[in-house]
């Protein structure tokens, strides 16, 4: 489960952002464009210019869908991890902690850049 409810998302792959659950272009605001996208088997965790948004497929059928989104206005720190030189299944880790306090972990699974996300949230939150 990917929310900004709990404190962690795992195992997120890259995808490409034709993939992103067609809903969440009706959440966008005009201007607001995607930037990237990742899932789990159900799960979306997508960035856009504005904020990033989690898509958590829920139910047997996955018909039942919760989105939370979180601005980048909001992010006070963050702090990425990068994968090891020898790891069989690289990994990487994405951790934002928000001006409520709360604090949200993402791992990354394969051949992620991230420092490309790390470029993305402190284009976002320095502007």
């Amino acid at each position: 489960m990917i929310n900004f409810n709990t404190n962690s998302g795992w195992d997120l792959y890259p995808i490409h952002l034709k993939d992103v659950n067609p809903d969440v272009r009706g959440l966008l605001v005009p201007g607001e464009q995607l930037v990237m996208a990742f899932k789990t088997v159900r799960d979306q965790l997508v960035f856009t210019n504005k904020r990033i948004i989690s898509i958590d497929v829920q139910g047997i059928t996955g018909k039942r869908r919760s989105f939370a989104s979180m601005p980048y206005s909001k992010i006070t720190f963050f702090s990425i991890q990068t994968p090891g030189l020898v790891e069989l299944v690289p990994d990487s880790e994405l951790e934002l902690m928000f001006a409520n306090g709360f604090v949200a972990k993402f791992e990354f699974r394969g051949r992620v850049d991230i420092g490309a996300i790390g470029r993305v949230i402190s284009q976002y939150v320095l502007e």
